[in-house]
């Protein structure tokens, strides 16, 4: 009995910290704790990048950003279940106010967020999503941060496991990450399968809660995630869970990019205003805000 407690303990725990809930269509306004404000309040347009706007957007006025708002800290919602707060939207936010623009947020689950903006139903996602070679076949992909993969496993290690012992084990991964499609894929490659050793069973869940869960009721050895995502709630929910050092960086970039239609007229000035963003100081403070200095970069650059 005092298991199944402790284990509804730590997962009702995670699902207040990551705050897994919430619909489509929330606005672009943001509560008043200073922190979790909306970073872009003051911002002028950015005279190059509105230049190379279409007209077709200058008449709409606004952008429409597809999120998953359920990865803290870079990606969910404030207390009050509505406000989208984080790196990602203050990015978004930032970069419709370059473009002199307003911003509409979508909360999508994140397998879907290509397909909409493939089908035209979303503009753009900053969504922490990494460069692959299958999505740079139908998405322009800006650079604006820098971020990695680490493997979480139960609180003090009690396996023992590293990064090159995983062979054969469960390891959650969420559905469409990079961590499911590359990170995890390469690391059963490199660590395992090409040294005769059994592959790692990869357990591809919905999102990082239910992928805490199981590791909290030993039903996963470990998961592979966002690095940011996992210190965060290592500091929410101490002592729950370990975090592998170092990162898992195999089969894929560390850098992460915003996505929109491949060829889109909209790139130009989408990626003259990210640049202007990762100019400017309002990037730095969002990212000290967030506890993720580290992950500054200086180019946005168009892949």
């Amino acid at each position: 009995m005092k298991t199944k407690n402790k284990i509804q303990a730590v997962a009702a725990g995670f699902a207040m910290l990551l705050a897994l809930t919430g619909c489509g269509g929330t606005t672009s306004t943001a509560p008043t704790d200073p922190k979790t404000a909306d970073i872009s309040e003051g911002v002028q347009p950015d005279e190059k990048a509105v230049s190379l706007l279409p007209a077709s957007y200058k008449d709409k006025g606004e952008l429409t950003v597809a999120m998953d708002l359920h990865y803290p800290p870079t990606t969910f919602l404030a207390e009050d279940n509505s406000t989208p707060i984080g790196l990602n939207p203050d990015i978004a936010r930032l970069v419709a106010k370059k473009l002199g623009l307003k911003l509409k947020f979508e909360n999508t689950v994140f397998d879907t967020i290509i397909p909409g903006i493939d089908g035209g139903r979303y503009d753009f996602t900053a969504t922490t999503m990494s460069k692959t070679d299958e999505r740079l076949k139908v998405l322009d992909m800006i650079d604006y941060f820098k971020a990695g993969n680490s493997v979480a496993v139960a609180a003090g290690n009690p396996l023992k496991l590293t990064n090159e012992t995983l062979c054969g084990k469960n390891i959650a991964v969420t559905a469409g990450s990079t961590g499911q499609l590359k990170r995890l894929p390469a690391l059963s490659e490199q660590t395992c399968t090409s040294k005769g050793q059994p592959a790692i069973n990869a357990v591809t869940l919905p999102n990082v809660q239910e992928a805490l869960t199981q590791l909290a009721s030993k039903r996963v050895d470990g998961i592979l995630y966002d690095t940011t995502s996992l210190a965060w709630a290592e500091k929410q929910q101490p002592k729950s869970f370990t975090i592998l050092t170092p990162q898992v960086n195999v089969g894929s970039s560390d850098l992460t990019a915003i996505g929109l239609k491949k060829g889109s007229p909209l790139t130009p000035a989408l990626q003259a205003a990210t640049q202007s963003v990762l100019n400017s100081p309002e990037y730095k403070k969002s990212l000290s805000n967030w506890g993720l200095e580290s992950g500054a970069i200086t180019d946005a650059k168009l892949n």
